[in-house]
């Protein structure tokens, strides 16, 4: 791994210290720059040899210095993950100005995936705007304008689609509008083709993961899946590997 890639994987896991902001505070609708990092059991201010991207977290064992609170493991989770990201990046996209809008969307991706499991819900303050800059990036970069105006909207509209179709029927919702939002932002990014993957391998790993829970006798089919998680690992799929997903897919016909 050359020097530049090891620095920009450093530079991934300070960024990911500040995603757990986001995925902290945003639900609470909180600012994500003040008031300063503190522990939300007993409200001290960590000091910066607390904000240590993993290294502060294993040295304290997961636990606040003052008040002996449990931190949970998915702050380390979310900075290793977003580190591993920046580091393999260049692999998938050379150094080139896509890397940039594909290491922001990563973080917009992993930001959503990690608070829809803990919470739920995909907050507009991301998804809205996420469909304007991804479309507004694609104009100078791939998928290009038109790719992405029909990605956005065939995204949004189909899981509408299914979600209104889902409501008639049985009366129950079985989406949620956020999930329309992200897949539409995912549209805007990556293009109607990689949408189309990510739809797939979202629906793919919650049929398998449903299926799981099903079998194990902890939910029952109303059970609540949380959609936009796999949303995020099927939109981070399909940017890295989605082409080759397509080619091996129509090589069968």
């Amino acid at each position: 791994m050359d020097t530049p890639s090891v620095l920009l994987g450093v530079v991934g896991l300070l960024i990911g210290s500040f995603l757990n902001v986001c995925i902290y505070r945003l639900p609470r609708g909180e600012s994500v720059v003040w008031p300063a990092s503190h522990c939300g059991a007993c409200g001290r201010n960590l000091a910066w040899y607390e904000n240590v991207p993993l290294l502060s977290w294993l040295t304290l064992r997961g636990r606040c210095r003052t008040c002996g609170e449990s931190i949970s493991v998915m702050y380390p989770a979310v900075e290793a993950v977003t580190g591993a990201v920046f580091l393999l990046a260049p692999v998938a996209f050379g150094w080139t100005p896509l890397l940039i809008v594909r290491l922001f969307f990563a973080c917009a991706m992993i930001v959503l995936f990690a608070i829809d499991l803990r919470h739920r819900i995909l907050p507009n303050i991301i998804t809205l705007p996420g469909v304007i800059v991804g479309l507004i990036c694609s104009v100078f970069v791939p998928p290009g304008l038109q790719s992405a105006l029909l990605g956005a909207a065939i995204g949004g509209g189909a899981l509408f689609a299914i979600a209104e179709t889902y409501y008639r029927i049985r009366g129950i919702d079985g989406l949620g509008m956020g999930d329309v939002k992200m897949l539409g932002m995912i549209g805007a990014f990556l293009g109607w083709p990689q949408m189309l993957v990510t739809l797939v391998v979202a629906s793919s790993l919650g049929s398998i993961v449903g299926a799981g829970v099903i079998v194990s006798r902890r939910g029952g089919m109303q059970a609540a899946l949380p959609f936009g998680t796999f949303l995020a690992i099927g939109a981070l799929v399909a940017a890295v590997g989605g082409d080759a997903i397509l080619r091996w897919y129509l090589s069968l016909y």
